[in-house]
């Protein structure tokens, strides 16, 4: 099933603030997802398994109830068609209650591959 496109807005000074914030820096067009792709994740301390809410070849929303502060890295691991993803992450933003906006700080060549062709798909 086609993810659903999640635009910048086009003029980032008539977002509201909580859109200002994260969206108006995107390089990437994020992807929201369907209920059934889980990331895990760790780092802070934490360990945990978390629902995507979006994704995108920059980063990824992870949804949690209780995220680690912005600036902590994490280490990820998620599956795509072809294989799973391993990548490396800093939270850049924090939605209390609902998750937080990490941007992937490390992506080797093989699992970038991989997360192109999901979003490439994801696309159609």
């Amino acid at each position: 099933m086609p993810g659903k496109i999640t635009d910048v807005p086009s003029d980032p000074s008539k977002a509201s603030a909580t859109e200002a914030s994260p969206s108006a820096k995107r390089r990437y067009p994020r992807i929201s997802l369907p209920q059934g792709m889980w990331v895990a994740w760790y780092g802070g301390g934490e360990h945990q398994v978390a629902r995507v809410g979006t994704l995108s070849m920059g980063g990824i929303f992870i949804c949690v109830a209780n995220p680690p502060p912005v600036g902590t890295t994490l280490k990820l691991a998620f599956e795509v068609p072809g294989g799973e993803v391993q990548a490396e992450g800093t939270v850049r933003y924090v939605v209390p209650g609902q998750g937080m906006g990490l941007q992937f700080t490390k992506l080797g060549p093989k699992h970038r591959v991989l997360l192109q062709r999901l979003l490439k798909r994801l696309l159609r």
